[in-house]
């Protein structure tokens, strides 16, 4: 395991058993809890802005490029639950046990995963206007979405082929996308609280972390949306503490979305907050997100 310094954070790779590696990004005290921070769809490990609100918590944030994205090498095929392997091959590399974990949308499923999978080594976990099962029993999945995402998952479920010929077209956007623009690669995805925080150091992450995600390719972006309309391989709700966080504001993974996690996750800790986006959800709340999920662990 080699690393450098990439934004302030250190950059590493871990070699996992199957011969593939991960890159990773951690930031913060070599001594405090691990929070592992699952991004969101597409997205790989850039530095985030909001990382100093966890080491001021006294955590140390791992974040790590899921298959396919930037320079993790691809993994046809994952489903969801492969994350806790890849997790905990992480934590191992960095001699570390116990960790809490946050999901952010397409990160969402990957941190329930870790709770479920890997209950002896995970304190407690946070969706954050994470997808909920596709179909689930009670939930109109696509409903409320914008129609990029509709346009997108109707390819998915046409198959990796047609879904590949889309992401392609739309990769080429994010190949190049900055600051400036990146508000309009989102499409009619972004509701007006949420256009309304994406701007300066947060649009700079944005960009960056898209234009990292397609470095290769959209083979992490295809396989997450594949993963996410197959089974899980496992449930949500098993293993440790869980908090649902979702904003009634969110056209990529919608309100519907949050609720059937609070009624189907048992013992979860909710917050539906009618009034917030899909992005201004963690903007504004991220220290309370991360208070509660520490208070989970306790």
């Amino acid at each position: 395991m080699g690393s450098y310094r990439r934004g302030g954070m250190d950059d590493m790779f871990v070699d996992v058993p199957d011969g593939r590696r991960i890159e990773v990004l951690v930031a913060g005290p070599d001594n405090g809890m691990p929070l592992v921070y699952h991004y969101g769809t597409p997205s790989a490990a850039v530095p985030n802005p909001r990382m100093v609100e966890a080491t001021k918590r006294g955590l140390r944030t791992v974040v790590f490029s899921r298959p396919g994205y930037g320079e993790s090498t691809p993994l046809p095929g994952r489903s969801v639950a492969d994350v806790a392997a890849d997790t905990a091959a992480v934590l191992d590399a960095l001699g570390a046990g116990r960790f809490v974990t946050i999901g952010k949308s397409g990160g969402g499923p990957h941190a329930l995963a870790c709770a479920a999978l890997l209950p002896d080594r995970c304190a407690a976990a946070a969706s954050v206007a994470g997808v909920a099962p596709f179909g689930a029993e009670g939930l109109e999945w696509l409903a409320g979405m914008g129609q990029d995402n509709l346009d997108e998952f109707a390819a998915a479920q046409a198959g990796p082929d047609e879904l590949t010929r889309y992401l392609e077209d739309e990769a080429k956007v994010l190949a190049t996308v900055r600051a400036t623009d990146v508000a309009e690669a989102f499409g009619d995805l972004l509701s007006d609280v949420d256009r309304g925080v994406l701007t300066g150091d947060f649009a700079e992450f944005t960009a960056a972390s898209f234009r990292r995600a397609v470095l290769h390719g959209i083979a992490g972006w295809r396989d997450d949306d594949l993963a996410f309309i197959r089974d899980w391989k496992f449930r949500p709700g098993d293993g440790a503490p869980v908090a649902i966080w979702q904003g009634g504001q969110d056209r990529m993974v919608p309100y519907a979305h949050g609720e059937w996690l609070a009624e189907h996750v048992p013992g979860a800790r909710i917050h539906l907050l009618p009034d917030e986006g899909h992005l201004s959800l963690l903007i504004r709340e991220y220290g309370r997100v991360l208070d509660d999920l520490l208070e989970m662990a306790t």
